[in-house]
């Protein structure tokens, strides 16, 4: 399987964040809040990553945890089922390293599985 994120795997576009929105279901795993719609669509799955200037008031550090989320994201992006869509934000209040951000990611991954 490919190991890239082109365009058409990221969720941009007002309607769409919107339908996930409302109608997406959400949990908890670990440092990231999964919120998540099923589309009728067989296309690959889209994600958007979200991560709150609340926590984080300056932007090197919000990118940093944007980048550790897609690369996470990026390399078990197989078990993720097609035609979903995805929301990820980081909830915690602290950089946590790469591969803590991986594990979280990849229970989170296995649980959109079972869904």
């Amino acid at each position: 399987m490919d190991a890239s994120l082109p365009k058409q795997e990221r969720l941009c576009g007002k309607t769409a964040v919107a339908a996930l929105f409302e109608h997406g279901k959400s949990f908890q795993s670990g440092c990231l809040r999964c919120k998540y719609l099923r589309r009728e669509s067989s296309d690959a799955a889209r994600i958007i990553i979200s991560v709150p200037k609340r926590n984080f008031k300056r932007a090197v550090k919000r990118n940093l945890l944007k980048r550790r989320i897609r690369e996470s994201y990026r390399r078990q992006k197989a078990l993720v089922a097609p035609g979903m869509d995805i929301l990820f934000i980081y909830t915690l209040r602290e950089v946590l390293p790469y591969e803590a951000i991986y594990a979280d990611m990849t229970k989170a991954l296995e649980s959109l599985g079972n869904e």
